[in-house]
């Protein structure tokens, strides 16, 4: 298992073990981060579907194609966000995308660039990737925020891209290169 760590946070994949208290942090959340995620049905948000993602997600690191990490303080090991590598191409691509989502109580708190940094580095780095994507919506200030201050640069906008609570909405897509990190 991987473990990334911090100043103020530390990265762990997450294991079967954790779907509970990652369904906890989920629901916690669901109205905070259902503003730039798409609706999940009720049952997204138990144990039994959480545990069977992570399990996915499992397979899929196995197969190093996805890397799915949870977000805990460094202070009291409580989970407070999560954050993935995923689609990853090899050559011709070498490239993946990253996603992340913290704690509504810990937002701005600098844990989200953190942890992002972190990810870049294991995927630069361990991983071997070229290039790092990310999308985030022209509204998320705080992600973009986050994405520039980790080295991101934005690279256009892509419209209509994802459909959210009803609405096909658009996303600046924002990448960073091993010769950028």
């Amino acid at each position: 298992m991987f473990l990334l760590e911090g100043r103020s946070c530390y990265l762990r994949i997450l294991t079967e073990d954790d779907a509970g208290i990652f369904t906890d942090l989920l629901i916690a959340n669901k109205d905070y981060w259902s503003v730039f995620e798409p609706r999940h049905e009720a049952s997204y948000f138990s144990v039994a579907v959480q545990r069977e993602k992570i399990r996915e997600a499992l397979y899929q690191m196995r197969d190093r194609r996805e890397y799915n990490f949870g977000v805990f303080d460094s202070e009291t090991s409580r989970i407070i966000g999560h954050i993935s590598l995923y689609s990853i191409k090899r050559l011709p691509f070498s490239s993946g995308f990253i996603g992340y989502s913290i704690d509504e109580k810990e937002a701005g708190k600098g844990y989200s660039t953190e942890a992002v940094r972190l990810v870049t580095q294991f995927a630069l780095k361990k991983v071997g990737l070229h290039r790092i994507e990310a999308f985030v919506s022209p509204r998320n200030h705080g992600s973009v925020k986050v994405l520039e201050k980790s080295g991101f640069q934005q690279e256009g906008l892509l419209r209509k891209l994802l459909y959210i609570n009803g609405v096909w909405e658009d996303h600046y897509l924002y990448a960073i290169l091993e010769d950028d990190f």
